[in-house]
């Protein structure tokens, strides 16, 4: 790989506390995950996202920290991480870990310091205000969980801010202190051998928050600063960031007003993902054509990071009432599928109905499209949920290995598993689970691996170019095409249950030799592709010239 080793990187997030269990305890460790590294280098990961790993009350999944120096002691020590580095490695998998430095635990010692006295070192540390602030019913990231954004500290007589749950007090940023611990953390991290971070929450992150203003400014030069810092202590580390800001605003989250790619090296597309569930809700290509549209430029180095699931619900929260509505009828129609009244709570399985073709198309279509793709653990055998499970936790449930007890993750009592493993019906792990999944060949796991395998061989899909191809097709069908120095790649995704042909001839004077490299059944040959067939729910990747 380059310098820029995440423009080609398949990147594959999990919980640890739901991956792996090795020692028995009913909750998933490092050894666990070690054990199963094997499995995602067949898959094809090269960079393994982990969700929060640091000790927490685990009030908020672990995202409430109590030390940022420490492994949870459930998952393990500082050792077993050092060893789950080294053998990564060489595996060829890179490892990042959750940056959560907008807030702490309240049970965080800088915090209990910091309630404790006004003379506390830690005091100012932590945004406080002695009212209470007008604007402290406004701006919850929870809605429908939380009441208000400040709470009332009796033991410091003061007003502490949290933008997240009231047991998750906000960092003041504006604090130099503050500032350094965080560049500190992030030193200690990648001297033992992390690649980078997942940066949770960054606008709130870069909030200088005035009580009683709801739109307190950012301070985009703190990402400037922190950039600069990560990369002399780590040339090729790398910062991903979480941040669901209007259009306009995603530019300055990737470099200043000079045009220079100086603050985060990639972005989640949300805007992308939220066309693409609506595209595949009205199975029209339409929506992701205009996502490709409105996507802004970005400077050289900069990169997005696409998804279809992520770790939390589908946030339809950018597109309209009346689109965020028809998603919900397609995808999300009971009450309790939906979340904070703008996501869906859901695994993509069992939102397309368990249609295998439906599958296929739309992970044919993530993976293709520009950006780093991003794969949510269990996807690639379509895990489905546990809608009895509260909140996001519904598809934060346990990966499904085996047929064995528990779906082979853990050799604990059923009672005593950190989250129950979803068993019987379609998707409980006694038909869905990679053992027997490894066993066929035209399984969803063997697909995934030959899908991943193709995406290797065609170095441009991701850090090319991609432009919407603009041809006389059905409104249900997507040409786009990727080009780059090594050649030219074409895909037709047909987001339809209707055939369809596809008249591709103006591109043929580039071709060499155009074919398919991968589809979703047999087609004829190409010729001169003015007849290009596409099943419904169908897709072709196919190569039209290959010049290094």
């Amino acid at each position: 790989m380059t310098d820029r080793w995440y423009e080609k990187a398949v990147i594959y997030c999990l919980d640890i506390d739901t991956f792996a269990d090795s020692d028995g305890d009913g909750c998933g460790d490092i050894r666990g995950l070690i054990g199963r590294l094997d499995y995602l280098a067949r898959l094809g990961v090269t960079c393994l996202w982990l969700n929060p790993i640091h000790p927490s009350p685990n009030r908020d999944d672990g995202y409430d920290v109590s030390d940022f120096y420490n492994v949870d002691p459930r998952f393990g020590n500082l050792g077993d991480f050092a060893e789950l580095l080294h053998q990564a490695g060489n595996l060829g998998i890179k490892v990042i870990i959750d940056l959560v430095v907008n807030h702490t635990s309240d049970q965080h010692p800088w915090f209990q310091s910091a309630r404790s006295s006004p003379d506390s070192p830690y005091r100012n540390w932590y945004v406080w205000s002695e009212t209470a602030p007008d604007d402290r019913r406004q701006g919850m990231v929870f809605p429908g969980e939380q009441d208000e954004t400040w709470t009332y500290d009796r033991t410091a007589k003061l007003w502490y801010y949290h933008r997240f749950y009231k047991f998750q007090p906000d960092l003041d940023i504006r604090n130099p202190e503050v500032r350094e611990e965080i560049k500190k953390i992030c030193a200690f991290w990648l001297q033992l051998g992390v690649a980078g971070f997942r940066m949770d929450a960054v606008p709130f992150i870069i909030e200088e928050t005035e009580p009683g203003n709801p739109n307190s400014p950012k301070d985009m030069d703190f990402l400037t600063e922190l950039r600069q810092y990560v990369q002399w202590r780590k040339g090729d580390a790398v910062l991903l960031a979480e941040a669901n800001v209007e259009p306009d605003q995603l530019k300055h989250f990737f470099g200043d007003a000079g045009g220079s790619a100086n603050r985060i090296h990639m972005l989640f597309d949300f805007m992308l993902n939220t066309r693409m569930i609506l595209a595949l809700a009205r199975e029209s290509a339409e929506p992701i054509i205009d996502g490709l549209r409105d996507t802004p430029q970005l400077p050289e180095g900069g990169q997005w990071a696409t998804f279809l699931r992520n770790h939390d619900e589908i946030d339809l929260s950018r597109l309209t009432a009346e689109q965020r509505n028809e998603v919900f009828e397609r995808f999300g129609p009971d009450e309790n599928m939906q979340l904070y009244g703008r996501g869906i709570r859901r695994r993509l399985a069992p939102m397309l109905g368990n249609d295998r073709r439906r599958i296929e198309l739309a992970y044919a279509l993530q993976f293709s499209l520009r950006g780093t793709p991003v794969l949510r653990y269990g996807e690639e055998i379509g895990m489905g949920e546990d809608l009895a499970l509260e909140g996001r936790n519904s598809i934060r449930t346990p990966m499904q290995w085996s047929g064995l007890p528990n779906g082979g993750f853990s050799k604990a009592g059923a009672g005593d598993l950190v989250r129950p493993v979803v068993s019987g019906g379609e998707f409980g792990f006694e038909k869905v689970n990679v053992t027997l999944q490894r066993h066929d060949p035209n399984s969803l796991l063997s697909w995934f691996e030959r899908m991943i395998r193709t995406l290797r061989e065609a170095p441009e899909v991701g850090a090319g170019s991609s432009k919407h191809v603009d041809v006389p097709v059905p409104t249900n069908v997507l040409v786009h095409r990727a080009d780059d120095g090594t050649g030219t790649m074409v895909f037709v995704h047909n987001l339809g249950p209707q055939a369809a042909t596809v008249d591709l001839s103006t591109l043929y004077p580039e071709a060499e030799m155009p074919n398919d490299v991968l589809a979703d059944q047999e087609y004829s040959d190409l010729g001169k592709c003015d007849k290009v067939d596409v099943a419904g729910y169908g897709y072709r990747w196919i190569r039209l010239k290959r010049t290094a």
